[in-house]
């Protein structure tokens, strides 16, 4: 995602506890559509990892927070991404249904999700939502990627199959 031009290096952040990684987050630009052809930058983020030991106490948030906050003074007003409704919600992203934005063909994923950096941003007008190609990563580079890397377990996790559910989910 790095080398590919719809990176934006100056959301890249790491968090630090006592000198070690804890956490990270990365975005890449998007963009909304109206109906009248008018384009509005955006942006997403992804990933966003907090180590497994420091998980659900914060940090996350405290990337996001922090993130945001630079994003806003870049001039971005809006960020849409998809994940578990639970996790996000107390961030302050609604469902995209209660903003109007849709992904490609008209649809509201349940599993997607919008934050107004700047309240009234998306002004309540219907929004078609298109992120980066660099977010289109085939099964095949997923694998080739992760080969060089030590050799782990695959497991399925329960939070996986939900989130499958939810990303497959509509809003009427």
């Amino acid at each position: 995602m790095r080398g590919h031009q719809d990176f934006i290096p100056q959301l890249d952040f790491v968090l630090e506890l006592d000198g070690a990684v804890i956490g990270y987050i990365m975005y890449t630009k998007a963009t909304l559509t109206d109906v009248s052809g008018h384009v509005k930058d955006v942006l997403t983020f992804g990933p966003l990892c907090i180590d497994q030991r420091y998980q659900r106490k914060g940090y996350g948030k405290l990337l996001m927070a922090h993130s945001f906050e630079k994003a806003l003074g870049m001039g971005y007003d809006a960020v849409v991404i998809f994940g578990m409704p639970s996790n996000y919600v107390s961030s302050g992203f609604v469902s995209c249904k209660k903003v109007n934005v849709c992904a490609q063909g008209g649809k509201f994923p349940a599993a997607m999700l919008v934050k107004e950096l700047k309240p009234g941003a998306l002004d309540g007008r219907r929004w078609d939502y298109q992120d980066s190609p660099v977010m289109a990563v085939s099964p095949e580079d997923a694998y080739a990627y992760d080969a060089a890397f030590p050799e782990k377990e695959r497991k399925h996790t329960p939070d996986q199959e939900a989130f499958y559910i939810m990303s497959h989910a509509f809003l009427e």
